[in-house]
């Protein structure tokens, strides 16, 4: 079998034993800078919505940082510890960039790398429109499964904090923006 229908195959598995209930979940999250909520969007991007999910049911989130920043485009976070650490995550998520939803400002989207089907723990959410993110027909883009229904101004906050490089960070905020805890809510 190939890589991505395994991949694909495996993701499936994954929704239907997640069970994710008919209504919209939604996600607060308590940081250091203050709390913002996104509304999940199950029915665009189940596979993916599922994983987020999964990470947030397991505590994965809390006490991880938002470690890379960038102003005017998006700030990025659900991989790495305060110390800077990278955390063991569950095989990737297939790429769901297709669902009809766009990269614009307050949307929340899963980060990868060069390979469309890498999707782990980490997200971003976009601080200005991103059209550039989205999917092409001949090239898959960055998977939007949330957008921030509350909060936009603590984004707007972070986004804007001061940022150094260090190691193989290019936008690391200088002082850590920490996300305390990811609590879970039905719509």
């Amino acid at each position: 079998m190939k890589p991505r229908l395994i991949r694909w195959l495996v993701g499936t598995l994954l929704t239907c034993l997640m069970a994710i209930p008919a209504l919209a979940l939604e996600a607060e999250f308590r940081t250091n800078q203050g709390i913002f909520t996104i509304k999940l969007l199950p029915d665009k991007a189940p596979q993916t919505v599922s994983n987020f999910v999964r990470y947030a049911r397991e505590s994965f989130y809390d006490g991880t940082i938002f470690h890379r920043i960038i102003r005017d485009f998006m700030i990025q976070g659900g991989g790495y510890d305060q110390r800077i650490r990278k955390k063991p995550t569950y095989p990737p998520v297939p790429n769901e960039s297709d669902n009809g939803l766009s990269n614009l400002r307050g949307t929340v989207a899963m980060a990868r790398t060069r390979d469309p089907d890498s999707a782990t723990s980490q997200f971003y959410i976009n601080v200005v429109d991103n059209p550039h993110l989205d999917g092409q027909p001949q090239r898959p883009g960055y998977t939007v499964f949330g957008r921030v229904v509350a909060g936009m101004d603590v984004v707007d906050r972070i986004a804007n904090l001061p940022t150094r490089a260090w190691g193989q960070f290019r936008n690391l905020p200088v002082d850590p923006v920490v996300i305390e805890q990811v609590i879970l809510k039905d719509d």
